[in-house]
């Protein structure tokens, strides 16, 4: 029991891997189906031999109908769909009642009995024909339709089919009424009779839009989405046999009924394993080869964090386009993943990353092969066109790469599946625009992600590096002679680790903010004094060696009162690492020999550099401030105080927790001398 608390007490970083780990796994496998996948790719296969083995019908089932053949169906429904008309008994009524109220009113009483009757019988002999056969209301539905045109008559809920020509018009019953009047002229008033049927006839027969949409929108939902029954042990396909649209479309119904049976409880736990298992594989190997080939990624819990969120997002981000009918997965912009990886990390990290994604992806894809094929090649074409991402340009340039990629990746594969590119769309090419011109989001994205785990990225260091910028100005001004010693650490710096391998943003930027410390007593160090004039005069030793010690602390305060990165103040913090401040140092033991010397007060507090630009950073400084002592100019005295210097930093083990070798020290001794040489412009002795 008390080995297993000592190894959880000791291994806090391995755990948190691990339950990291855990936790990715956990993640992406609920955000994956709950149905497993068929067995056979066949969509590129259309047109083609199958060339896997026979398949024989596991079950019944039947077979769906094509988009294509439910779109026909359903626009011949919706061509063939009758309207519905309702009567208005309402205004029937209203208006029969009226006829006989004013016919009462302005009959003349004067006029016979007899007549009367005749009239008044006629009329409405006349109203009852007209509104027994029905006045139509004009409307679009029934527009320059044929007289033979048929639709719906709703009454009380009943409905009659009739033709178009069974009913009046305004103007067709006002004739019928004229014709009825002409021949009925001897025996009844017309005159007075058409006044008042004129007044009385009225639309009594309306477009039922309501009721119509309704009987439509159950007729198309009436549609049967299936047709013919393949029975169990019946052979699908064989071997060899050409792929037809019908063969397709029987493969297409196996394939939705295999899933969506695969998804009971039974079956899905052995697909959950796998599920966990294809995940598992595939997160551990990106794990080991950050062990392996990137340790310092390894190390940082943080880094593999923002690593596996990304990997997650991106997953989750291809589950919700594929639970999404109206838009193509090749609309996300899955070329944004190797774009924000590469800001904050190398290429090869971007590459893996971005492999071990999409082919966790490629899972979810519905044709695994031609996603995976297009997604690789365009991330590696992402990545190739931001090597160093410098400006804001590269994103637009790498957008339209990224385009083109998948433009032409995409023809190609259809010009292999179909043997031509008649079925491209523009639709298509559009899905490949709108994606790249996501990746746009990637420039925004990397600042997010700065300020959320405080990395830091060539850009942000490019504009660190601006002299311009409010605090090195006011360093400019304050301690002039410092600046310009930071600017010429910061290209010594940046010509050494450019050689050995580094990044060269980040060392620039270090170098020129490593001594802004010195701004707040500038008087104190003799690159400031242009007066002659040292206030170390007025000292004791240790007194002076704190004020120098001191520039490290304050440098550290002031970078972070400007909110400065972490890594920027790592520079602050180890440019001199534990060494000791040798000329004071030396001066007390002269001054007193005999006295006892706490060294602590002449040693710099650390920490020693951890990193290949820190330790550049380091040689830099020491080498170009030593330099400005020397008395004489040459090879010698160049290439002796070099290898005093650096050495005397080995020996006093300052480089031993940097990922930096002999060779690369002695590959820095020689950019040096090289350098300084060409700054106090020393000529190169040949020999006679």
């Amino acid at each position: 029991m008390k080995k297993v608390l000592s190894f959880i007490r000791h291994s806090h970083p391995e755990i948190y891997k691990g339950i990291l780990l855990l936790l990715a796994i956990s993640t992406i496998v609920y955000i994956f189906p709950k149905q497993g996948k068929f067995k056979y790719e066949f969509h590129n296969l259309k047109g083609k031999p199958w060339y896997h083995e026979d398949l024989i019908a596991p079950f019944d089932f039947s077979i769906k109908k094509s988009n294509e053949e439910l779109s026909t169906e359903k626009a011949e429904i919706n061509k063939n769909a009758k309207p519905y008309f309702k009567i208005d008994n309402t205004t029937i009524k209203k208006n029969k009642e009226k006829f006989g109220k004013e016919f009462e009113e302005k009959w003349d009483t004067k006029k016979s009995k007899l007549l009367k009757e005749k009239t008044k019988s006629i009329g409405t002999s006349i109203i009852d024909s007209i509104y027994g056969k029905g006045i139509i209301k004009p409307t679009e539905i029934i527009e320059n339709k044929p007289s033979d045109f048929s639709l719906y008559i709703l009454n009380n809920n009943v409905s009659e089919e009739r033709e178009l020509n069974d009913f009046y018009t305004i103007n067709s019953a006002y004739d019928y009424m004229q014709s009825q009047l002409s021949f009925n002229e001897k025996k009844i008033d017309a005159k007075f009779l058409s006044t008042l049927l004129e007044n009385c006839i009225d639309h009594s027969i309306f477009f039922d839009k309501e009721t119509t949409d309704k009987v439509l929108k159950q007729a198309l939902e009436d549609v049967s989405p299936s047709r013919d029954i393949i029975l169990k042990d019946q052979s699908i396909v064989s071997k060899g046999e050409i792929i037809d649209a019908s063969k397709f479309q029987i493969l297409e119904s196996l394939k939705a009924v295999y899933e969506e049976q695969s998804g009971g409880t039974g079956s899905y736990l052995f697909i959950l394993i796998g599920h966990i298992l294809i995940i598992s594989i595939c997160l551990s190997v990106l794990i080991v080869f950050l062990a392996f080939f990137r340790k310092d990624i390894f190390l940082d819990n943080t880094k593999i964090t923002f690593i596996l969120i990304l990997i997650i997002l991106q997953v989750l981000m291809a589950r919700l386009a594929l639970n999404s009918q109206s838009f193509s997965i090749y609309l996300l912009p899955f070329c944004i993943l190797p774009i924000i990886i590469r800001a904050f990390y190398d290429t090869r990290v971007a590459l893996f990353v971005h492999l071990v994604t999409v082919l966790i992806i490629s899972f979810l894809a519905p044709n695994r092969f031609e996603f995976a094929f297009i997604q690789l090649i365009a991330g590696m074409v992402a990545i190739f066109s931001i090597v160093n991402m410098r400006n804001r340009s590269q994103i637009f340039i790498s957008a339209t790469l990224i385009f083109l990629t998948y433009s032409v990746a995409y023809l190609a594969i259809t010009i292999i599946q179909e043997g031509g590119s008649d079925v491209l769309t523009g639709r298509d090419f559009a899905w490949f625009g709108i994606s790249a011109m996501f990746t746009l989001f990637s420039y925004p994205l990397i600042f997010v992600f700065e300020k959320l785990f405080g990395f830091i990225s060539d850009v942000s260091l490019l504009e660190l590096s601006d002299t311009n910028k409010k605090l090195l100005r006011e360093f400019a001004s304050r301690a002039p002679g410092t600046f310009q010693h930071s600017l010429q650490v910061a290209n010594l710096a940046e010509s050494a680790i450019y050689t050995i391998g580094g990044n060269t943003l980040l060392v620039r930027a270090g170098a020129l903010y490593h001594d802004i410390g010195k701004m707040e007593m500038p008087m104190y160090f003799i690159e400031n004094q242009a007066n002659g004039i040292n206030p170390h005069d007025e000292l004791n030793f240790d007194e002076s060696a704190a004020i120098i010690i001191g520039h490290v602390l304050k440098g550290v305060e002031i970078a972070k009162k400007h909110n400065l990165p972490e890594q920027i103040i790592d520079f602050i913090r180890t440019h001199h690492g534990t060494t000791i401040t040798a000329y004071f140092f030396r001066s007390f033991l002269k001054a007193f020999p005999d006295e006892k010397i706490n060294e602590a007060k002449f040693h710099y507090p650390g920490p020693i550099p951890f990193s290949k630009e820190t330790a550049v950073l380091m040689m830099a400084d020491s080498v170009e401030a030593a330099s400005r002592s020397l008395k004489v100019y040459n090879s010698d005295s160049i290439d002796n105080l070099v290898e005093e210097i650096i050495n005397a930093q080995v020996a006093q083990n300052q480089f031993v927790n940097s990922d930096i070798t002999f060779k690369d020290i002695n590959t820095l001794k020689k950019i040096f001398k090289k350098k300084l040489m060409n700054v106090y412009h020393v000529r190169v002795e040949y020999p006679r």
